[in-house]
């Protein structure tokens, strides 16, 4: 008998749902596509298609599409960061195509070192592409998110591209870890706890975000202070947002997700929920249950959810992210003076909270 889902509650924290969420990423894509299309637009042609590929804007083999990509969560955070720390609108827009285009790179690269076949509905890059095109697409959208920085005029572009480089360091600081989390144990001395987790994720997740929100204070040359409190917004925002997809690769509503019904655990993915339960003395049995050699089938996943839940894995993970939030509602008090852009941060987060993928 297929079980049901319990579906994952909405993070009780301090945000209420906004209208203005959508508007505001909507509004950011609009006047980031431009100078985004012009960037990928300079790359050699095949290189350049694979990247409107994984932007969403064409089919595999060039057809024009508007299967729309992603939602443009870093570009909104680039152009709302930049507006709060006073930039000109071109800092902001240079910002946001420089962390679209390292995003799409390392989607590109992630989604081949997961053995992904699929991202939004269609096949992955290398899926339709083959790996090793893939792999050139995405260094290809490194060098110009990299080369987008360090065109932009103004005295403050060395400064930024050292931020930008200080953010990709880290967010390969936190690939490395998440796969080398595969190989060790679910118990004992070598077992990953929850603070190396949230270590990973502040980096592979929250590293993008953090320089997505402050890359154009930085050049816009804003005080050290604004941008270091833009910066732990966004990489807090990252861990918040990492643990929440946790709770949702579990316990999700696969018609809402896109993914099986207990995905991350048939996977034997190591995610906070499950970390955190394993601590716990009701977690001995999750820990046999995990380390078996066997595969897990619908029903050992069923149980093994069951047991993250009976330990308190769920309700970790999400008081661990209303933590994390209400840092970045902590560092946006400090950052965002202006009441209209911070209200206008507020609505979008509020909206990314209480999001359902």
């Amino acid at each position: 008998m297929t079980s049901t889902p319990t579906p994952a509650p909405p993070l009780p924290i301090a945000y209420e749902t906004s209208p203005d969420g959508p508007r505001l990423l909507s509004e950011c894509r609009s006047s980031v596509r431009p100078a985004l299309a012009a960037a990928v637009g300079r790359l050699h042609p095949w290189v350049g298609e694979m990247a409107a590929y994984s932007l969403g804007w064409c089919e595999a083999g060039g057809a024009p599409s508007d299967t729309g990509g992603g939602k443009g969560l870093r570009q909104a955070l680039a152009v709302l960061g930049a507006r709060a720390a006073g930039a000109p609108r071109g800092a902001g827009v240079t910002a946001a195509v420089a962390v679209e285009l390292v995003h799409t790179f390392s989607l590109l690269h992630d989604d081949i070192m997961d053995g992904d076949a699929t991202r939004r509905g269609r096949p992955t890059a290398w899926k339709a592409y083959g790996t090793g095109a893939a792999v050139l697409a995405g260094d290809a959208l490194l060098a110009l998110a990299v080369e987008t920085v360090a065109g932009a005029p103004g005295p403050h572009v060395p400064a930024a591209v050292r931020h930008l480089s200080a953010a990709l360091h880290d967010l390969v600081l936190g690939q490395a870890d998440d796969l080398l989390f595969e190989t060790r144990p679910w118990t004992g001395p070598d077992a990953v706890g929850p603070g190396e987790y949230r270590t990973m994720a502040e980096r592979k997740t929250g590293a993008l975000l953090g320089c997505a929100t402050s890359l154009g204070a930085v050049l816009a040359g804003a005080p050290a202070t604004t941008v270091a409190s833009l910066d732990r917004a966004g990489r807090h925002l990252g861990v918040a947002f990492q643990v929440a997809d946790d709770v949702l690769g579990v316990w999700g509503d696969p018609a809402v997700t896109g993914k099986p019904v207990h995905s991350d655990l048939r996977r034997r993915k190591k995610t906070f929920p499950v970390l955190s339960a394993l601590g716990t003395s009701a977690g001995a049995s999750l820990g046999r249950l995990l380390s078996g050699a066997e595969d897990l089938d619908e029903a050992g996943a069923r149980r093994a959810a069951t047991a993250v839940e009976e330990a308190g894995g769920r309700a970790a993970a999400l008081a661990e992210a209303r933590r994390h939030l209400a840092v970045v509602d902590a560092c946006l008090e400090e950052a965002v003076p202006a009441p209209r852009t911070a209200a206008d941060l507020r609505a979008l987060l509020s909206f990314l909270v209480h999001r359902d993928r």
